[in-house]
């Protein structure tokens, strides 16, 4: 998924390709991370991760804080919430602690999941109000 082409030129110098960006297992990071291609974490992220490529989160790999992205392949240990516009894969070593919101979904058997999960065309923002409001529209509809 990650492997260069050698001796090809035709990755470099467009947008969101080319090398994935990769964060080693002996590195932790405290802050805010911004990527428009692809993006790979072995080591620790303390934060946000807003990708507007795939993440890969390695089996040795976590994230304390907020995950945004198009695809994501989790592996490692996640303690956030995770918005993911297409397709969430959850790996047998995986292991997930926050809210989901995405438009595909993927487990494996072995996999740990703890939170909530909504799935669907339309990919909403998690916050306490939004699950506040759809509590209330579930009881104006049984009304």
């Amino acid at each position: 998924m990650f492997n260069s082409k050698t001796g090809s030129d035709s990755s470099k110098g467009s947008s969101g390709s080319g090398m994935p960006n990769h964060i080693n297992s002996d590195t932790v990071i405290e802050g805010s991370i911004k990527a428009k291609g692809n993006l790979r974490i072995d080591g620790k992220l303390t934060g946000t991760l807003e990708c507007q490529g795939r993440v890969v989160i390695g089996a040795s790999g976590s994230v304390d804080g907020e995950i945004r992205c198009e695809n994501a392949e989790i592996e490692g240990s996640i303690n956030a919430n995770i918005i993911v516009s297409e397709l969430l894969s959850l790996k047998a070593t995986a292991k997930v602690q926050g809210d989901i919101v995405t438009k595909k979904l993927a487990i494996e058997p072995g996999a740990s999941f703890s939170g909530s999960c909504s799935m669907g065309g339309v990919v909403k923002d998690i916050s306490s109000n939004a699950g506040k409001q759809q509590q209330e529209q579930r009881q104006e509809k049984s009304a």
